[in-house]
């Protein structure tokens, strides 16, 4: 171990017991979506207390706080080293029910353990900035707001904020927590494909309402609506190949409000998910042919709003093999290669469609539970191990440090 990753191991570890204390202070004010005032200005206060270069989102809560290396800072712009290191902020709308003595109680949540990881890259921080005198380049922590399912990364990404220190980074890391699936302390990636896309469609169906008795007078656009349900997923198996899996999940069918009455409207809501670009545009496509099929059968239509939210989340090749080998050195025998990409989707894609860069799963499982039954991810019931938080801290600064000191 180098005398650098010897003062980031330190510091790390001095810093844990805060590090913990500052989860469970951010555990108990969760915010969700896009404006997020309490937990932004906690978090920026422990950047400001660094004295790093600030950036603000204007439109959106969130930030990007710039640490400069000692050794690059006579080195040009553009041949200085950057590298972007994310944490999201955002809470779930869940009303907490883990029966914890620091648990939420504002019917908010962070049941998939965002405050895992800003508590984790401010660990990180602290450490990067111990050692910045022997940095040979720049970091760049990217802290987002909105990542489940409100584009927020995209939103600070319009705003110019990846840019904050002069140009665009070289290399992007981040890395989400898990609550289950693999024992406490696991680190998991794999290079490709990582996560899925993830985008949604809501069909209204124009019917014509009338008397529950007599549905021969009406136009029932509910039983329209169920056959876009199940023929959505007989279409999934007739027309992609089952080694290129694709998901089409209804969430949501709403229509009248009374057993006799037959509305005249009725409305599905979709996720869909899949692993490859062209997939993700090819099962839109057939989905938007099928419904509006469907209803010219029945004579009517339909109207089908599309939303392509997150794209497929692409680690490259070089810098999953150095996730991989920064992982092995760093926690000798807890570096496991995914064999195939999760269902979950992720917004850090929007960045490494710009960066090259590795996205990496922790499993932080609560050492009281078993990882294989351990309630999952967005569960009101799921729990983090603290102690995982200083693996957290410590991968994402090995993963900067590597870059700026070789």
């Amino acid at each position: 171990m180098s005398k650098v990753t010897e003062v980031i191991s330190s510091a790390v570890s001095e810093h844990a017991a805060e590090m913990v204390a500052l989860r469970r202070e951010l555990h108990q004010i969760p915010e969700p979506g896009l404006h997020l005032p309490q937990t932004t200005a906690r978090v920026r206060q422990e950047f400001e207390a660094l004295d790093m270069e600030i950036t603000d989102a204007n439109e959106v809560s969130g930030f990007v706080a710039v640490l400069r290396g000692g050794r690059g800072a006579a080195t040009p712009l553009a041949e200085r080293p950057i590298v972007l290191l994310r944490a999201d902020m955002d809470a779930l709308p869940v009303t907490e029910e883990t029966g914890l003595s620091w648990a939420s109680r504002n019917g908010a949540m962070h049941g998939c353990g965002h405050d895992m990881h800003m508590a984790g890259i401010v660990g990180a921080a602290r450490a990067l900035h111990a050692v910045r005198e022997e940095l040979a380049g720049d970091v760049v922590f990217f802290l987002q707001p909105g990542e489940e399912g409100w584009d927020g990364a995209q939103h600070l990404i319009d705003e110019g904020l990846l840019e904050a220190a002069g140009r665009l980074p070289d290399h992007a890391y981040g890395l989400h927590v898990w609550s289950a699936q693999y024992p406490a302390g696991t680190i998991t990636a794999r290079p490709g494909p990582l996560m899925a896309s993830s985008d949604t469609m809501i069909v209204r169906v124009h019917g014509r309402g009338g008397h529950g008795s007599a549905p021969h007078k009406a136009l029932d656009p509910v039983p329209i609506a169920a056959e876009m349900v199940t023929q959505s997923h007989v279409l999934v198996t007739r027309e992609f190949d089952i080694f290129e899996p694709v998901v089409a999940t209804c969430g949501s069918v709403v229509a009248g409000s009374a057993a006799n009455v037959i509305p005249d409207h009725a409305t599905a809501k979709f996720t869909l998910r899949a692993f490859t670009p062209e997939t993700r545009d090819r099962l839109m496509d057939s989905l938007t042919r099928l419904f509006n099929g469907i209803a010219a059968a029945h004579g009517t239509t339909c109207e089908i709003e599309s939303r392509k939210l997150y794209p497929v989340t692409m680690n490259h090749d070089d810098e999953s093999a150095y996730l991989a080998d920064v992982s092995e050195r760093s926690f000798p025998g807890r570096w496991t290669e995914l064999d195939r990409p999760v269902g979950a989707s992720e917004d850090f894609s929007k960045i490494l469609e710009r960066i090259p860069g590795a996205f990496a799963f922790v499993a932080a499982v609560d050492p009281e539970k078993d990882y294989q039954t351990a309630p999952f991810n967005h569960s009101p019931f799921a729990t983090y191990d603290d102690s995982v938080l200083g693996d957290c801290s410590r991968l994402l600064a090995d993963l900067a440090l590597g870059r700026l000191t070789s």
